[in-house]
């Protein structure tokens, strides 16, 4: 009996463990970026950014648009220090401004315009465009926007048309010199042609135009100086309408579109 007794009684209890340390808790998420106007300015450079305040209700919005500035200033600080002891003639000069140019439950876009001042004759441009999908959360950009090559060569076309009328309209009101006018239009068709090259990375830049009913009625494409025309000319921009759009962008984007 004393065996059996032995044979049931309960192993003696071992030390209870220790209690396992809460699972270490995840990482808190980074609160979100929280954008705000940035100036600076010593004897060598001089940063001003603003941002509209409305940009931070989209923080993964928010979030391109602040590494998009801090790209730009850091490319500013990188010339300043390369100037070591030096003194630029003129302060190097970053301006940037961001603003909200469309704002709706579907669809929020804004623009980036400034330049960057590292000497010589003028300043680099800077231009960018955002399109931010909410509902998605995620940026529409112009690759997923027309996936098919073939697309592009369709929106280069009709692009490349207008700013070539638009030339010549000008060139033909200076009243030039026929050789002085021939020249002036070989020199711009040159230059849009290589800026329209039917590929995604020349319309990278866009920003959506809608109707009262939040639809897409066009696209404006945005050309920063020297991609289809010398810097004299400026930002060029050339609209698309959704007709022309319509039947090449991907199918998940098509209900943006008017009819």
């Amino acid at each position: 009996m004393a065996g059996c007794k032995r044979e049931a009684a309960a192993p003696a209890a071992e030390p209870a463990p220790a209690p396992a340390p809460a699972a270490a808790a995840a990482p808190a998420a980074p609160a979100p970026m929280e954008l705000k106007d940035v100036i600076e300015h010593s004897p060598s450079y001089v940063v001003g950014i603003t941002f509209p305040p409305a940009l931070n209700r989209y923080p993964g919005l928010a979030e391109a648009v602040g590494r998009y500035a801090q790209a730009a200033r850091g490319e500013l600080m990188e010339a300043v220090g390369g100037l070591g002891n030096d003194r630029p003639s003129a302060p190097y000069e970053l301006s940037l401004q961001f603003e909200m140019l469309l704002e709706r439950p579907e669809l929020v876009a804004v623009a980036a315009d400034g330049s960057r001042y590292t000497g010589g004759a003028h300043g680099e441009p800077l231009v960018a465009r955002f399109v931010w999908l909410p509902q998605q959360q995620r940026m529409l950009t112009a690759e997923t926007l027309i996936p098919d090559p073939k697309g592009w060569a369709q929106v280069a076309g009709y692009v490349a048309t207008q700013l070539r009328q638009a030339v010549q309209a000008r060139v033909d009101a200076e009243q030039l010199p026929p050789e002085d006018h021939d020249e002036q239009v070989r020199s711009a068709d040159k230059m849009i042609a290589e800026g329209t090259e039917p590929q995604a990375e020349n319309f990278s830049q866009f920003q959506p135009l809608v109707d009262a009913a939040g639809k897409i009625v066009a696209l404006r494409f945005v050309f920063p100086p020297y991609q289809v025309g010398p810097y004299s000319d400026g930002t060029q921009t050339v609209d698309v309408p959704a007709s022309v759009l319509r039947g090449l962008v991907a199918p998940e984007y098509a209900e943006l579109f008017a009819a």
